[in-house]
């Protein structure tokens, strides 16, 4: 497996700076946070896309994902969802990334018939586009749809390689899943898969990897023992709570740790 980190945890970094990290603590990619606060985004223009794109290959880190905040399950008209869909689809092509991230977000009170409907319908749409780039749509197991179950249903009714499914280890946990449940229906669909830590249910205060009480170690004896050999990405989430330690101090011991995880799971 690879590792990679998301850029939530140095938000606003310059990107030259995200990949001197990933080379100098022996990370092979970065999920980048594709949001206008942040130095790539939808908005870019093609000259500062290709710019980004050629500062990966100089720095010989693999581009893992274009991470967006489309929410595919919520309600209200498909057009502009359809166009989130392909402006993220295009920016990740023209930076080279394989995978796009979007989430669930249906509203609550929303019929899950409804809210997969929906979710379906706009993904097999955007599919086609992916599909001429040689992008892939991931569903995340996040907020409406945190378990591979429920991720599933959307996924069952797409039925298109171009879209699939990126495993959050911490939503899953929360939603009562066991790994081997979740890798039990998303395998066939996994595109990476997001581990963290965090101290309880209660306090989702990120945490390195190894303090806290998510099962990252069963998740990774789970993909090994299905022989599964993709990404493993860190999602600290410092943007959201700014008192915790700062990442780059964290990577060298979270990198270690999961190439013990690794190793031990072999």
């Amino acid at each position: 497996m690879k590792l990679a980190f998301s850029t939530l945890g140095v938000p606003g970094m310059p990107l030259p700076d995200v990949l001197r990290l990933a080379s100098d603590h022996g990370f092979h990619g970065v999920e980048l946070r594709a949001h206008p606060e942040e130095p790539v985004h939808p908005g870019l223009g093609r000259p500062e896309r290709a710019q980004a794109a050629a500062l990966f290959k100089e720095a010989g880190v693999e581009l893992l994902a274009a991470a967006g905040y489309t929410r595919v399950a919520a309600p209200g008209p498909d057009e502009p969802v359809i166009d989130e869909l392909r402006e993220l689809v295009d920016l990740a092509h023209d930076l080279g990334a394989p995978y796009v991230r979007v989430f669930p977000g249906a509203d609550a009170g929303q019929p899950d018939e409804d809210a997969d409907a929906a979710a379906a319908r706009r993904l097999g749409t955007a599919a086609e586009h992916a599909a001429d780039l040689g992008v892939r749509i991931l569903l995340e197991t996040h907020d409406s749809h945190r378990t591979g179950a429920a991720a599933l249903r959307v996924l069952g009714l797409v039925g298109h390689r171009h879209v699939g499914a990126l495993w959050d280890v911490m939503h899953t946990w929360l939603g009562g899943e066991q790994p081997s449940e979740t890798y039990a229906a998303l395998g066939p669909y996994l595109g990476y898969v997001q581990v963290k830590d965090i101290a309880s249910a209660e306090d989702t205060t990120p945490l390195t990897l190894g303090a806290g009480v998510l099962p990252v170690t069963e998740c990774v004896e789970v993909l090994s023992r299905h022989g599964w050999d993709g990404w493993l990405c860190w999602e600290y989430e410092k943007r959201w709570y700014e008192g915790v330690r700062p990442l780059p101090q964290l990577l060298a011991a979270g990198h270690d740790h999961l190439l013990r995880l690794l190793s031990d799971s072999a």
